[in-house]
């Protein structure tokens, strides 16, 4: 599990820069730089969604990875200590990324 900080503050999972979701997956099959990635289980936050789940955000969260080469993806889990996620404004998923990236 890696210590995440989030700064997509308009997604659904994050309170105060934590993630609530659980786990997340990080895209970039392919991915060469960090903005080629991008965090696939982002949800954008609607202002009159349900949030209840919010209540219980974590520091410590389990990341699934695709980006292959990325030196932190092991068998499609990411082994980085600590991971940001990025995408200040973000729409959709393709607007985040994962600024700890760093390529084989």
């Amino acid at each position: 599990m890696a210590d995440l900080k989030c700064t997509v503050e308009n997604c659904t999972y994050n309170k105060d820069k934590l993630c609530s979701k659980g786990d997340i997956m990080v895209g970039g099959k392919n991915a060469c730089s960090c903005q080629e990635t991008c965090c696939e289980s982002f949800a954008r936050a609607k202002e009159d969604s349900f949030k209840s789940a919010l209540d219980h955000p974590s520091k410590q969260i389990s990341i699934d990875c695709e980006a292959g080469h990325c030196v932190y993806n092991s068998n499609y889990k990411c082994l980085a200590e600590h991971v940001d996620i990025n995408g200040c404004g973000a729409c959709d998923c393709h607007e985040t990324s994962c600024a700890t990236f760093t390529e084989k």
